[in-house]
């Protein structure tokens, strides 16, 4: 059975980056990017390896919202003027890149679900809890930093909402780290109620003459950035990838003479 270890580019390394005091030492970058991604390939013994990058291009969520991701801070222009040497590095070590016209997001959710359907198994190394929409057996989401898998049970519990709710839960309240708007007056205690209730965003829409005036007023004047929101959170999972299978096998490490 193939083992896909799918790691976030710059969910990584940005965070590496931003624990060496001197930001130009691109060396340093290089060793301790190498050597997580050497330890990530020991903990899990995968078949495929790959690390996803973002790309240029304005993303289809932008030009539809252009506030999303309003006011994230740039990447640093020493890092930014590096990564080609980084991974140049990194396919030093057989660790091949995929470039996203844009949000790495996408190809990481489209490379989990191919793999899964494939009858494979997926680990998505990244912090994002976006990722957790991927409500599949076989996809697995590694937090590096924390050393452990995203516990499912312990975000439902934070959220106060189902994982199979998470995007719903999201069109309500929103989501402020990625500037998606929800509905205006709808905070995460209000969504998680609403969906504890109602069970979904379509169900909840259905039966706005169950709620007080006010509320239902406001979610009936809502509703368009619900449906907005919802959308700008969805991961695509059916992009076309065109990619080689065979290219991101892992290697096997040279023996010791």
């Amino acid at each position: 059975m193939n083992k896909f270890l799918i790691i976030d580019g710059l969910n990584l390394v940005r965070r590496i980056y931003a624990a060496i005091a001197d930001d130009t030492d691109l060396t340093s970058l290089h060793e301790r990017v190498g050597a997580a991604c050497t330890k990530l390939l020991r903990i899990h013994q995968p078949t495929h390896v790959a690390i996803v990058w973002d790309g240029d291009a304005l993303s289809w969520r932008k030009l539809r919202y252009p506030d999303y991701k309003k006011g994230r801070k740039p990447m640093p222009t020493p890092l930014a003027n590096g990564l080609p040497q980084l991974q140049a590095h990194l396919a030093a070590m057989h660790i091949g890149s995929i470039y996203a016209s844009a949000e790495a997001d996408d190809v990481i959710a489209t490379l989990a679900v191919k793999t899964v359907k494939a009858q494979g198994e997926a680990i998505i190394v990244s912090t994002d809890k976006g990722f957790s929409q991927l409500n599949l057996p076989g996809i697995l989401q590694w937090d590096h930093f924390n050393q452990q898998f995203l516990d499912i049970t312990a975000l439902e519990q934070k959220l106060g909402v189902k994982r199979q709710q998470l995007l719903d839960f999201i069109a309500l309240a929103g989501d402020s780290g990625n500037k998606i708007p929800g509905i205006p007056g709808i905070g995460p205690k209000s969504a998680a109620e609403l969906l504890h209730t109602f069970s979904s965003l379509t169900v909840l829409f259905a039966s706005l003459d169950r709620l007080e005036p006010k509320q239902a007023h406001k979610l009936a004047d809502g509703r368009d950035m619900a449906r907005l929101s919802y959308k700008l959170a969805q991961l695509q999972t059916h992009l076309p990838l065109n990619i080689n299978l065979k290219d991101f096998r892992v290697q096997p490490a040279p023996a010791r003479p």
